[in-house]
């Protein structure tokens, strides 16, 4: 879902007056200690709700928008939980896509670090992929509640989130360190197979390879299936995708 475009001001400077969003963003809720600790039914209903929003912008425009800066903190959250992907505070980086090619490039790659894909960093290439991949890191920081960096005490380097979750995941039996990432706020109340197939989901949004990466409207397919609560994930939609169908799979 997108943020409502309610109205503008073209006296003087230009305003533009959006809808008011009572519970500021994902990063605030899982990062700051002020807030609830939000419970993994919400936090499976946002990444919904932004995938979607994003899908809208990727598969349903002409040309085709790129956001190119997706963040925890440019996910909007309203009164009743569900989220609103922010395309306000930096519609500067949003870029056309000619439709046909889909892949442009630029001279001076712009976002967040963490978020940006290696394609987009080295070669300035840009494509729905470079969206994918952020939806990715923030999949990783609604499991974790880490930010995209994640800086240890007392080691001066810091490490992604991407690299982070990559360690674990390429483990033969993963679970064990999986559960150390998952934010400690939730304690046990979470389904772990839950939280390990949207880790995979967040692995395969995070390829390097940008082609093997999946779509949007895949990625919105998956977390349907995921919500849905069954243990049987339905593999129709991913045909295409060899890496999705075996995520979809549990291979």
């Amino acid at each position: 879902m997108q943020v409502r475009l309610l109205g503008y001001c073209a006296e003087g400077s230009l305003f533009l007056v959006y809808e008011f969003i009572e519970n500021g963003n994902l990063s605030q809720h899982l990062q700051g200690s002020e807030k609830e600790p939000l419970p993994w039914s919400t936090r499976m209903q946002i990444a919904f709700d932004s995938a979607t929003g994003l899908e809208y912008i990727h598969e349903h425009t002409v040309p085709v928008y790129i956001h190119r800066d997706i963040k925890s903190a440019n996910i909007l959250i309203d009164k009743n939980f569900r989220a609103k992907v922010e395309t306000v505070a930096d519609f500067g980086l949003t870029k056309l896509i000619d439709f046909e090619s889909e892949l442009s490039h630029t001279e001076h790659p712009m976002g967040t670090f963490g978020y940006m894909p290696p394609e987009y960093m080295r070669f300035g290439e840009v494509s729905p992929k470079v969206d994918v991949y952020a939806f990715g890191v923030v999949l990783y920081e609604i499991i974790s509640a880490k930010g995209a960096v994640v800086r240890t005490e007392g080691i001066t380097e810091a490490t992604g989130l991407v690299a982070l979750f990559e360690d674990v995941l390429s483990q033969p039996d993963p679970r064990e360190d999986l559960e150390k990432l998952v934010d400690p706020r939730l304690g046990d109340n979470y389904p772990f197979d839950s939280v390990l197939k949207m880790a995979e989901l967040g692995r395969a949004c995070t390829k390097e390879d940008p082609q093997v990466r999946p779509s949007m409207r895949e990625i919105v397919v998956a977390l349907t299936t995921l919500s849905s609560e069954t243990k049987e994930w339905n593999v129709s939609g991913f045909h295409g995708n060899k890496a999705l169908l075996n995520l979809m799979s549990g291979k």
